[in-house]
């Protein structure tokens, strides 16, 4: 007997594009403080590369590795929002602590506590879109969230580097105004979304127990290890910031490094969303790496501003043609109801491997110079490509026209 063909919804949730405001809010508001906070640690606090990029890793696991208790317990809780906005509420209010900041210590405090906010909310929230997209549309749901984060991620740093030349490069003043967006981007979470209701019907047990763990699949696993094993070859952003000051312009500048690599970044990550939804994972994956060996070579090769600005402008299009494919991979892989779980496994794996490479990357700045660190990350990305072809990891059979049985066992 012949099925009815399914009706596919290609409209975009009103959700997602509340999350992706939300997320672009948010990341005015750390840009703002990022951009900035490797030369304040360096001109103004005295801090080495090493301690910078020890300050960066430790943050950025420490917020990926806080993915995984609160991806488990929106799975446990059956409910999302709730863990997103105190996630997204703590972020706001550590941007104070910058400001006040006298020594290396208390900025790798605030930065510690600001990245456990963004620990707790990014698992829900990954997880909420996840939920809240039809499967024909999650590539570009997450592409779109992705975008709207990364005009964030741009008008920040171009905000804080008006603001220095307004301001004399009062770095201060700069992180007190940085409070502003945190605040409404809080707001906005708490009256702009409802929470999709799950069927009354449905189980709540252990979602870190061993039999649910069995369920994520191997599928699921090798994304998260082919996941860690590329977060080795991208160390902290924090270290493009370092390359610009070496150039010799002015401090107030500098961060339109991070405006250039954004603004790319944004323009590139919802039309590479779309297009995961349609062609192969593993050859778009690929790809983004080896946009991304381009990027570290022209790093390496000069200090010029003009390298500068082609080495941060590829850069961009492999952040556009790789995190929202891996945020679609991992929902793509994972049951529904243990989504936020999978999103926090994925998380711990990449923030250890966050840590490791911010520290790698550091040491090699202070020994070897910044060229041998960007040419260490290209080696990195030749042996993800290598891995990638030994076992691509193939798209998951939620495809446009094709129901949703991820919650399945």
């Amino acid at each position: 007997m012949s099925r009815a063909p399914i009706a596919v919804d290609h409209r975009m949730p009103a959700g997602v594009w509340v999350l992706g405001f939300v997320s672009l809010l948010m990341d005015v508001s750390s840009e703002m403080i990022h951009s900035l906070l490797p030369l304040f640690m360096v001109a103004t606090l005295g801090a080495s590369a090493l301690v910078v990029g020890l300050i960066e890793g430790l943050a950025e696991a420490t917020a990926l590795i806080v993915k995984v208790f609160s991806g488990a317990l929106s799975d446990y809780l059956g409910k999302r929002k709730g863990l997103a906005v105190f996630g997204y509420a703590l972020g706001a209010l550590t941007k104070p602590v910058f400001a006040l900041a006298s020594g290396a210590g208390i900025v790798l405090a605030a930065r510690l506590l600001d990245r456990i906010g963004k620990g707790v909310r990014g698992a829900p929230r990954d997880a909420l879109i996840a939920d809240i997209a039809p499967p024909a549309i999650r590539g570009a749901a997450f592409g779109l969230r992705q975008s709207l984060d990364t005009v964030g991620a741009f008008a920040g740093p171009l905000l804080a580097s008006g603001l220095m030349l307004l301001w004399a490069d009062d770095f201060r003043a700069v992180f007190w105004v940085a409070v502003i967006p945190g605040l409404l981007a809080v707001a906005l979470l708490w009256a702009g979304i409802r929470e999709p209701e799950r069927p009354p019907s449905e189980k709540r047990g252990n979602p870190i127990s061993r039999a649910n763990l069995r369920r994520l699949g191997g599928d699921y696993w090798w994304v998260v290890g082919v996941g860690g094993l590329f977060t080795l070859a991208r160390f902290s952003e924090a270290f493009l910031v370092l390359r610009a000051q070496q150039t010799g312009i002015a401090l107030a500048l500098v961060p339109l490094v991070m405006v250039a690599m954004n603004l790319v970044y944004a323009l590139a990550a919802y039309p590479f969303g779309k297009l995961s939804d349609r062609v192969s994972h593993s050859r778009l994956l690929a790809g983004g790496l080896v946009v991304l060996i381009a990027a570290d070579l022209v790093l390496a090769a000069s200090p010029h501003w003009g390298a500068l600005l082609g080495g941060v402008a590829l850069w961009g299009i492999h952040l556009g043609m790789t995190q929202g494919l891996l945020a679609t991979m991992v929902a793509d892989t994972a049951p529904a109801d243990l989504r936020g779980t999978a999103f926090g496994f994925f998380n711990l794996v990449s923030g250890v491997a966050m840590l490791v490479a911010s520290l790698v990357a550091g040491l090699l700045w202070d020994t070897l110079g910044a060229a041998f660190t960007f040419y260490a990350g290209a080696a990195f990305c030749l042996l993800t490509l290598a891995v990638l072809a030994w076992h691509p990891v193939g798209n998951a059979a939620v495809r446009a026209g094709r129901p949703d049985t991820s919650q399945e066992s």
